[in-house]
């Protein structure tokens, strides 16, 4: 019976831990390590053997009710760029616009937005939609008001790189993936950039989705909107 109670208590306890670890997990807001890797192709699939070498992160939903996708994301960091990958499950997809630098905050996306210098209000915007379509924008900052400019001369090693998928089983969508890569020379004059070893840049990750209502995904939470820089999180560059 003594047997009995004490697996019964080791059950618990590790249960107990386990739970502690994915809420912390959750509201984690320590910094993020960033993996250094080698330039690689991106394919959409989040199939490249580079991706292999650092683990997903999760991203939490703002308000969670009855639509509560599971939504997590990737990054790592080469000599060139910044690599990230996306996965949402989903199952529809709202993604009606065709152009690139479109509203694509008003369809499903993914979004990441990376400030490189806290001396600056000034941080770098970035967002893809399921269909593959992208808004790459620098964004000033002041106090709440600000506004993206788009890049000038966004062309040959100035510009991202950037895949997309949709995982179906038959004809219902389970999920989508998203992979883009941003070049360091598209984010001059930024300083801070290229990151070394070490260095610390302020970042956050989210997703939008439209299946009921408009829904959001963070990394770190915000309150007013995504573009609460001060509530950023932290990477390290490995």
């Amino acid at each position: 019976m003594m047997r009995k109670i004490i697996r019964c208590s080791c059950l618990m306890a590790f249960l107990f831990l386990n739970w502690n670890g994915l809420i912390a997990q959750t509201n984690n807001n320590s910094p993020l390590l960033v993996k250094k890797t080698k330039d690689f192709t991106l394919t959409g699939t989040g199939n490249t053997a580079n991706w292999n070498n650092t683990e997903f992160v999760k991203l939490s939903k703002k308000d969670p009710g009855s639509l509560n996708y599971h939504s997590k994301f990737k990054i790592l960091y080469s000599d060139s760029g910044i690599y990230c990958l996306y996965v949402s499950e989903d199952a529809k997809i709202t993604s009606t616009l065709k152009e690139d630098f479109a509203d694509l905050y008003n369809e499903d996306v993914v979004e990441a937005f990376f400030w490189p210098d806290e001396k600056s209000v000034i941080y770098f915007e970035y967002e893809l939609s399921p269909t593959n379509y992208e808004l790459p924008i620098l964004v000033p900052n002041y106090k709440g008001k600000f506004l993206g400019w788009r890049p000038w001369h966004y062309e040959n090693e100035r510009k991202t790189r950037h895949a997309t998928s949709i995982q179906k089983q038959g004809e219902q969508v389970q999920s989508w993936t998203a992979e883009f890569f941003i070049p360091y020379t598209l984010l001059n004059p930024l300083q801070n950039v290229p990151p070394i070893s070490g260095m610390k840049w302020r970042a956050n990750f989210y997703r939008i989705d439209y299946d009921q209502g408009s829904n959001y995904w963070t990394w770190q939470p915000t309150r007013l909107n995504f573009h609460d820089y001060e509530k950023f999180g932290t990477l390290i560059f490995e």
